[in-house]
């Protein structure tokens, strides 16, 4: 990934003339016809400097949220949580910290949206483009809200509308332009150049068209959450229909051999990076490895946008399960759809089973990667869906043995992507640099644990590391701690605004005041 300069797009008129927008108004309250006002600063330089008020606190950390006028989507069921944890958290500084993260995804990257029209574009941060995998993480910690906000509700509903659009074309890409409708430009994606894709896309509509299994995933994640929180089911349309045919023929498909008994090679879509390309080129004609069926299903990439080594990712397939049990559910509840309702449930549980019966190694450690062949790359990305994410996920408890030996073995030097400097450690990639770990498997990591004082250190080591701008990074150097990567990464700072709101459910008194939980909704 790539992040774009585009105060353009980021001060663009959507549709029709602009309404005036009162000082204490948010871009949402007119959430078909307006603007964000051109004097708002650009918020990937406003993030990569300390704005006052400053917290009490031993760490003074900065207050990051931009003024009123400059958010893009107001809510007074957020701003209400954002008051309750701050009078209850007991460290200043996490306190400003949560105030920052928490409401940051729809502070800063709702960059259109039309209630009337079913349509929304929510960006990641600083790259200009919707990612269905940022999109469904960015989210999670909003949907308990959705009760009490109807217009948040009619937010989540125009991203699950928009992005069913996307996924029944182009069910193997991964980010997306804005709507026509919006009047919004596409975005040039460099590392999208001299790149070959079979079945061809349109770049105008998508921006990166690397496919990941664990984006369909994400969609999924959405549209079941959306009802768990709201019981409408009028998200279910003709476009979300077509959206989970996608999946499911896609599913379907990524599930088979490379080669089939008479030795005809099978490819439904490849991906192949050229001379000139940013992106690594993908071997055997863009199909990556080769692979023999097992139950899992392939991605040629991972969450990360890397490329795979090999193309069943254990996590991706845990998450797929899951959500695909989820989905299944919801639409037995909503007594709807009952030939994907068994297809969704097929599928859950064959994956589920594969996940179990043909990941784990010798010593019982979840592999990252496999190929149906008997090959195992041990290591974690600490993108979520990751190995350490499995609890998050819900695809088994804090626990189980086979996580606590892998967890065990991933936060340690028999873990490649495992790296430890005198401030900050933690599990990363080779998405940014091996000496460069991400504070999101820090994260994953409590959410791992049941153990106090684990927690504590993590949290700590979490609030220690923000280059004292009181906002969460992608990446953070093990050499020097205010050498970070993407100032404005919108996904881990809801990820851990997350992370603090199950704290506050489940451990309260390591973070409260008072050893009271706090349940977001209640």
């Amino acid at each position: 990934m790539r992040g774009l300069s585009a105060q353009a797009v980021l001060a663009a008129s959507i549709l029709g003339p602009s309404l005036p927008v009162p000082a204490n108004a948010a871009w949402a309250d007119y959430p078909a016809r307006s603007r964000i006002p051109d004097s708002c600063p650009d918020y990937n330089d406003y993030s990569k400097s300390r704005h006052e008020p400053f917290s009490s606190g031993a760490l003074a950390l900065p207050n990051m949220r931009p003024s009123p006028e400059c958010r893009t989507f107001n809510s007074s069921a957020v701003e209400k949580v954002i008051s309750d944890m701050q009078a209850r958290l007991k460290d200043p500084d996490m306190a400003v910290l949560f105030a920052n993260t928490f409401p940051s995804t729809l502070d800063t990257t709702v960059r259109y949206f039309d209630p009337d029209l079913n349509l929304a574009f929510i960006i990641t941060g600083d790259i200009t483009a919707q990612w269905l995998r940022d999109t469904g993480n960015q989210f999670a910690h909003l949907y308990r809200l959705l009760p009490q906000d109807k217009n948040l509700q009619a937010l989540i509903k125009a991203m699950i509308n928009t992005e069913s659009r996307y996924i029944a074309e182009y069910p193997y890409c991964g980010a997306f332009q804005p709507p026509p409708e919006s009047g919004l430009a596409p975005s040039h994606n460099d590392w999208a150049d001299n790149v070959r894709i079979n079945p061809p896309v349109d770049n105008q509509t998508v921006f990166e068209c690397k496919y990941e299994l664990d984006s369909l995933a994400g969609f999924l994640k959405i549209s079941r959450s959306y009802y768990a929180n709201t019981n409408d089911t009028s998200f279910m349309n003709d476009n979300w229909k077509a959206a989970m045919n996608s999946i499911m023929t896609t599913i379907h498909d990524q599930s088979q051999s490379t080669w089939t008994d008479d030795w005809r090679y099978v490819s439904y879509y490849n991906w192949t990076g050229t001379a000139g390309a940013l992106s690594p080129q993908v071997p055997n004609g863009g199909n990556g490895e080769p692979k023999m069926a097992n139950g899992l299903v392939a991605s040629s990439h991972r969450p990360s946008d890397d490329l795979c080594v090999f193309n069943f990712i254990t996590s991706d397939n845990a998450m797929m399960s899951v959500e695909l049990d989820h989905i299944a559910n919801m639409l037995d509840k909503a007594a709807t759809q009952a030939d994907l309702s068994k297809q969704a449930r097929s599928y859950a549980a064959t994956i589920r089973d594969a996940v179990w019966n043909t990941t784990l190694n010798l010593n019982g450690v979840f592999a990252y990667e496999t190929n149906g062949y008997g090959g195992y790359y041990v290591m974690d990305d600490a993108n979520v869906p990751s190995l350490m994410s499995l609890p998050y996920l819900g695809f088994l408890k804090r626990n189980d043995s086979n996580y606590v030996k892998t967890k065990n073995h991933l936060f340690s030097r028999l873990n490649p992507y495992y790296a430890e400097g005198k401030s900050f450690s933690g599990i990363g990639g080779p998405h940014v640099n091996a000496t460069y770990p991400w504070p999101m498997s820090q994260v994953s990591a409590i959410y791992g644990s049941d153990d106090d004082a684990e927690i504590a250190q993590r949290l700590d080591v979490l609030l220690k590391n923000t280059a004292g701008l009181g906002l969460i990074h992608e990446s953070v150097s093990i050499y020097n701690a205010t050498d970070y990567s993407r100032p404005w990464f919108a996904w881990a700072n809801s990820y851990f605004a997350e992370m603090l709101l199950d704290l506050a459910e489940r451990k309260p008194g390591l973070i409260f005041k008072e050893d009271t939980p706090y349940v977001v909704g209640q």
